[in-house]
């Protein structure tokens, strides 16, 4: 399972990459290969404050749909626009062109509560 060691996460299976004031969000490789294949996202947050652990979104594979949980308190700025087309591209490249969406960080002091890579392989065993 590929967990990037410079990224965030979180319990609830999402990754974050710090860019300045801005982060870009996605689902880790292991919360896509546990999904399957992923045929829709839906997420219409875009221009929209959302608050942290609320649901900015939802994933739909095969067989389920999941939410998609906000690890920041923030703005979301950008959806990535290449997923209309291609949803398989959050199962093909999970932390590359898979990513989600783009926000303003709204408190820094937020990522201390987020997950190193090594403290999430630990969650997933």
């Amino acid at each position: 399972m590929n967990t990037p060691a410079e990224l965030k996460y979180t319990k609830d299976h999402e990754w974050v990459r710090v860019e300045g004031d801005e982060a870009v969000i996605g689902i880790t490789d292991h919360a896509q290969s546990e999904l399957g294949d992923i045929v829709f996202v839906d997420i219409n947050t875009e221009g929209e404050d959302v608050e942290k652990e609320s649901v900015f979104g939802s994933i739909e594979a095969v067989k389920t749909v999941s939410d998609l949980f906000m690890p920041l308190t923030g703005k979301v700025l950008e959806v990535n626009p290449s997923l209309a087309d291609d949803p398989a591209a959050v199962n093909k490249d999970p932390y590359g062109t898979g990513w989600l969406v783009r926000i303003t960080i709204s408190d820094k002091e937020e990522l201390e509560g987020l997950l190193t890579a090594e403290q999430y392989q630990a969650s997933i065993g």
